[in-house]
């Protein structure tokens, strides 16, 4: 009887240890994925100063750049994503949102930098993992044909032809500088090639590999029906951040199908527009991709809201005069404290009802909506600003 009671005992422990080193094992993999995004994050700001920084020196107009001191906006963004408590939690929570996070800087930085097998890994990688990331392949683009953040590009043409137009007796130099504006308008179509054909790759290569580990448990066509078909159809109606739980479950099954279509065409209809008007910011695009679709997505999670306000950090410069950024950070803290709250009380306590969490869910996706209206409004005034400093230096160097 005392053997079979030891031989228990070590199996019991013997699970337990193996159950701690599993988790340890987790831990590890999502604590070292937000270290690596963070680096990745610090690195992206880093290059996109020192372009913004070479722009504005083109310019003539430096001066705008406000830098910190003591901190670059690349590190600034790096300890907001790092030490955000959004990110804490999801790292806490053994929630995936750290890696898909993680893939996500991985094609930022990747177009960033140039490096086209990197940004198309890290696109197919994403759009693999939770598919909304594959309308960033916009911002990629751009990103790999214009390079990193500029400001208008029609600023280097107007800088370009004045100084040719005003210096009649230095005519090569003129032509000099009027090609070099252009060549900074210039979208180069081959890195886009590039990256069309590693995505191909990738993806043909992230394909192979899920039809050989599916195929003892079923098909290619069932696995994307059980994850993709899973996401847009919203079969799962359990309580989350967002809102589209709520609705979908108080909706008529007759009009489900209609409002699907409608909430999921709403990030498509954004695309297109928000592109067009943005397009030389397309580092600032992604981020105005990421938060829509955070907002827009069918089970969001507060890993979402990390990665976009960590990107948010990358444009302190452009969005230092935005506004209601008291209202939104305070707003930030409320609905991070009362959503745990109202979740206890209607989940476990059972004193409350749904309409008290989907209220601060309802919260939150008007602090976002506020955050991506508001920092859009914020980067069209930096470039009108810019526009003004830009015209007064030609009218100075003309008189």
């Amino acid at each position: 009887m005392l053997d079979r009671c030891t031989m228990d005992l070590h199996c019991y422990s013997h699970f337990l240890v193996h159950s701690l080193l599993k988790e340890l094992k987790g831990n590890l993999v999502i604590f070292f994925a937000d270290i690596i995004s963070a680096l990745l994050i610090r690195a992206t700001g880093h290059t996109l100063q020192m372009a913004y920084r070479q722009s504005l020196n083109s310019l003539d107009i430096v001066d705008l750049l406000k830098s910190s001191d003591l901190l670059s906006s690349g590190d600034i963004a790096a300890l907001v994503y790092l030490w955000n408590p959004f990110t804490i939690a999801a790292c806490v929570g053994l929630s995936t949102s750290p890696v898909e996070n993680l893939v996500v800087i991985l094609a930022l930085h990747g177009a960033c930098k140039g490096l086209v097998p990197l940004a198309a890994f890290g696109w197919v990688m994403s759009t693999h993992l939770s598919l909304y990331p594959a309308i960033l392949i916009i911002p990629v683009i751009l990103l790999l044909g214009y390079g990193p953040d500029t400001p208008p590009r029609k600023l280097f043409l107007q800088k370009g032809y004045g100084k040719n137009g005003d210096n009649h007796s230095s005519d090569n130099c003129g032509q000099q500088e009027t090609n070099q504006s252009k060549s900074e308008v210039t979208f180069s179509w081959r890195p886009v090639v590039h990256f069309l054909f590693w995505s191909s790759l990738w993806s043909a290569y992230v394909l192979v590999l899920c039809s050989i580990s599916v195929k003892p448990h079923g098909s290619l066509w069932e696995m994307f029906q059980r994850t993709y078909g899973f996401i847009l159809t919203m079969e799962d109606m359990s309580p989350n951040i967002g809102v589209l739980w709520y609705f979908f479950a108080e909706v008529f099954d007759f009009f489900r199908s209609f409002f699907m279509i409608v909430f999921h065409l709403n990030i498509l209809f954004m695309i297109l527009p928000l592109a067009i008007r943005l397009k030389h910011r397309p580092c600032f695009l992604a981020f105005i991709y990421i938060a829509i679709s955070s907002m827009l997505k069918s089970y969001p999670s507060v890993g979402d809201s990390a990665l976009y306000l960590g990107l948010l950090g990358l444009f302190l410069d452009e969005l230092a005069d935005m506004k209601f950024s008291f209202f939104l950070l305070c707003g930030y803290i409320g609905v991070s404290l009362l959503s745990p709250v109202m979740h206890n009380l209607w989940i476990w306590r059972g004193t409350g009802n749904a309409n008290f969490y989907y209220a601060t869910g309802m919260a939150y996706a008007c602090l976002q909506i506020i955050l991506v209206v508001e920092s859009v409004s914020a980067v069209l005034n930096h470039d009108r600003k810019l526009r003004k400093l830009s015209v007064t230096k030609l009218r100075d160097g003309n008189s």
